[in-house]
């Protein structure tokens, strides 16, 4: 297997500046501090097999990320060193050296990273930038860290940080490249995905190579882990700013590149401006040059055999929207599969949110580990009736048929008195909803089986959608998808293989609570709903800015006026899976008890 650098000269086998790095893109599980320890040795010893110098984890690989409240547990912390110890004691006698993220504890915590040769700690690097905001609360946790220390292995200098550090020109990376001369900084990350963001990320890294005349190696973790989700792409970059090597997104992989520290060294030669950073640096942060054992020379062959997958090179892009849908899919299989789920259920309406999820569901855990359930009622189409079977027979899964009009009739007999006077309305539909709720949780009840929910982002924004109803569930995988974005995926789903009736891509989106009834009767379009909510909800523009826009002010202000008075409903949604910069649940927090409005 070749490796991409080996034919520069300085690459020789006995020149001193070439380095093996691995990047162990792994997918642990918050708390099995047991289990992420087991395969943070076996990817060790897998990189050490495969003539690599060094070898660098995940943020937090130890424990797993985020932990939360597990960080107050003193035992939890106990065992989290205790497993560190473990890594320590397998690493001796091998020649790599390891990059592992854990929590250290001394007077306080620190999100850190260890840096381990010859069988011991020589040096741990505590996290600088303790992010609060988004989905992040690690002020609540943390004390940060005031060092960039270099690790010299011989003549070869490498820098550690973790994760948000890297996000800063004058951080620690620039501290450990100016003033303590590493050639090589190594960036440990769990930095959860959405769509669009390898782009910051990528200018990001690049430029922190360039301004640094440094490698930059970002190593992230890859899988779910309740809402959030974790992409991996992994990757390096030259002192140029020049992409090395880059992992694939949601699979795990050890990526491994051969670097020359030489082309560092000619960089930094030709370039005056970091003699001047250099003199004129300003940083609050000490920097030690900690002295480490020097990187062995040996012959390299790869191994391709191991607990990882072996990636080299450059790994292409995927479309936007097939990317999206594999990681709606690895976070939906690591929910059920690290909750200790075995198999699924959802009601199957016809519509093209259930057709989604119900693809999602058979990708994630085959076709035997889900069933469907259509639940007809008077209002229920023959159109929609035997699309929901056509799909359930493409996808290969499991459908059962229970009418829901029995109850309904003897509900609305039961409740004829205290609603004598009234008019049929919302209460009468949504009382259908909760009936196929009821029936889909008996099930759970019955066989184990957790409940998909298959309301999507517009829905939800709006309140177009029914509590104890079509929201009862255990995990709501398109939670954080816009209507619009869900015939995008469907469409791209059926690229692969035309499970998705085109009958259900066409049909005007509909609950079918009523007779003739329509998603726009209640709704805006979604082509105008979902760029109004996502001004609103995610890029909190106000109701003057959003008609600015060029959007209609009446129907602005109507939106921001469901979003608004919904919040109550939100918080009693299932977790799903975030892949939007700005997700409903843990990200986006407003309050219930409000009377502030932007409209």
């Amino acid at each position: 297997m070749t490796i991409p650098g080996t034919e520069s000269p300085w690459s020789s086998p006995n020149a001193p500046a070439r380095v093996r790095l691995a990047l162990a893109q792994i997918n642990v599980t918050v708390g099995d501090l047991e289990g992420n320890t087991r395969r943070i040795i076996e990817a060790l010893k897998q990189a050490d097999a495969s003539g690599c110098d060094v070898i660098a984890f995940p943020e937090m690989a130890v424990t797993g990320y985020p932990p939360e409240d597990l960080l107050l547990k003193p035992r939890f912390l106990r065992e989290n060193t205790a497993c560190l110890q473990r890594i320590v004691e397998a690493q001796a006698g091998l020649k790599c050296a390891a990059v592992v993220g854990f929590v250290e504890v001394d007077e306080d915590i620190h999100n850190a990273a260890a840096v381990i040769a010859d069988g011991k700690v020589i040096g741990i690097h505590r996290k600088v930038y303790l992010p609060n905001y988004s989905v992040f609360d690690e002020d609540r946790y943390f004390e940060p860290g005031s060092s960039a220390d270099v690790f010299r292995f011989g003549n070869i200098g490498m820098g550690v940080t973790v994760c948000e550090d890297i996000w800063y020109s004058n951080g620690p990376a620039r501290a450990q490249a100016v003033m303590g001369g590493a050639e090589i900084i190594i960036s440990i990350n769990a930095s959860p995905y959405h769509r669009g963001k390898w782009r910051t990320r990528e200018s990001i890294l690049a430029a922190r190579a360039i301004d640094n005349t440094a490698f930059v190696a970002y190593v992230n973790a890859v899988g779910g882990q309740d809402e959030l989700l974790f992409d991996g792409q992994s990757q390096v970059y030259g002192p140029g700013g020049q992409v090395i090597a880059r992992a694939p997104s949601f699979k795990e992989c050890l990526l491994i590149a051969d670097l020359d520290t030489g082309e560092s060294f000619h960089r930094r030669l030709a370039n005056p401006t970091r003699r001047k950073a250099r003199a004129n640096a300003d940083t609050e942060l000490s920097t030690r040059v900690i002295p480490a054992p020097e990187f062995a020379q040996r012959e390299r062959p790869v191994e391709s055999g191991g607990v990882l997958p072996v990636c080299v090179g450059i790994a292409e892009r995927d479309d936007e929207d097939a990317e999206t849908y594999r990681g709606l899919v690895l976070g939906l299989r690591d929910y059920v599969r690290k909750n200790s789920f075995e198999n699924v259920v959802l009601g199957l309406s016809g519509g093209i949110d259930s057709s989604i999820v119900a693809a999602i569901a058979v990708d994630a855990l085959g076709p035997e580990h889900v069933t469907g359930v259509t639940m007809p009622s008077r209002y229920t189409m023959n159109e929609t009736k035997s699309d929901a079977l056509l799909l359930a027979e493409r996808l290969g899964i499991r459908c059962l048929t229970i009418p829901i009009e029995g109850p309904f009739a003897a509900s609305l007999a039961a409740l004829a008195d205290a609603m004598a006077g009234t008019e049929s309305g919302i209460a009468e539909e949504n009382l259908q909803a909760r009936i196929r709720g009821n029936y889909l949780m008996t099930l759970s009840n019955k066989f184990g089986w957790l409940v998909l929910t298959t309301g999507n982002k517009s829905e939800m924004a709006v309140g177009y959608s029914t509590l104890y109803g079509d929201m009862a569930g255990g995990f709501s995988v398109i939670k954080d998808v816009p209507k619009t974005l869900v015939y995008a995926l469907s469409r791209y789903r059926n690229t692969i293989s035309p499970v998705i009736p085109e009958s259900v891509l066409v049909r005007p989106p509909t609950a079918e609570l009523r007779p003739n009834q329509l998603d726009s009767d209640s709704l805006p379009p979604y082509e105008t709903l979902d760029p109004i909510l996502n001004l609103y909800v995610e890029e909190d523009r106000s109701l003057e800015e959003i008609v600015q826009a060029g959007f209609d002010e009446a129907t602005v202000r109507r939106v921001i006026l469901m979003v608004d008075r919904n919040e109550y409903k939100r918080r009693q949604a299932p977790p799903g899976i975030k892949i939007t910069p700005k997700a409903f649940g843990r990200d986006r927090r407003l309050p219930i008890t409000n009377r502030y409005h932007d409209w």
